[in-house]
């Protein structure tokens, strides 16, 4: 529950992250981008609607939520299980570097490298349920990925830093040369398109449950 609550009042602040909390079929709670707040209960909840408007909150009804995950693209169905984990271990082994993308909750994402050695260190520290994209390594040749940026569109820029930490920002023709200044010094990037029928990871797949289950919604 702290973290839900923690999570709820980021989503309406307005600081990036995002995600549906879900008791399956039970109760949920969405934040729109309007800021609304949808809360949706098998259970009339008259206590909690009376309560909302003693503090001055305006609670209304409505049939269901316009942030269900049905009402959206079809989900992430594949799971991050032990064959998922073989087959990066085989990739890996060729031997290869991979870039993965962890995203824990919408618009928040973690970078890694997967070597053959650090692969079970970054698979014990990925959040829950989350969602997992496998990249092609990042590119030693730093200026031609940079050359390489198009001119009309925005892109997601990855690089390895200096101190070993990888770091994205998108970025579009209007501060192309602020990001020249930004990777100073790095030891690898790469570029990746942002819209998604251009998107072509090597893997996309969601974390399950600890009993194996996937239940998460991306």
């Amino acid at each position: 529950m702290p973290v839900a609550l923690e999570l709820v009042r980021a989503m309406l602040r307005d600081q990036g992250a995002w995600c549906r909390l879900e008791q399956q079929d039970t109760f949920t709670v969405h934040v729109g981008w309007d800021q609304y707040l949808y809360v949706g209960s098998d259970q009339p909840c008259e206590a909690a609607v009376a309560r909302t408007r003693e503090l001055g909150l305006f609670a209304e009804p409505i049939t269901a939520s316009p942030y269900a995950a049905d009402l959206e693209e079809p989900e992430v169905t594949q799971a991050a299980d032990e064959e998922f984990w073989e087959r990066v271990r085989a990739e890996l082994a060729a031997p290869e570097t991979l870039l993965l993308e962890e995203t824990y909750v919408r618009n928040a994402t973690r970078w890694h490298r997967l070597t053959e050695n650090n692969l079970d260190t970054v698979r014990a520290v990925l959040g829950p349920r989350a969602l997992l994209t496998v990249w092609p390594d990042l590119t030693p040749d730093v200026d031609a990925v940079l050359a390489a940026l198009p001119e009309d569109e925005s892109v997601d820029f990855v690089w390895e830093a200096s101190n070993g930490t990888i770091r994205h920002v998108t970025v579009d023709e209007t501060n192309h040369q602020q990001l020249t200044t930004w990777v100073v010094g790095a030891r690898a990037a790469r570029s990746l398109p942002l819209a998604v029928d251009e998107r072509h990871p090597l893997f996309h797949v969601a974390l399950p449950d600890s009993d194996g289950v996937l239940r998460a919604r991306w």
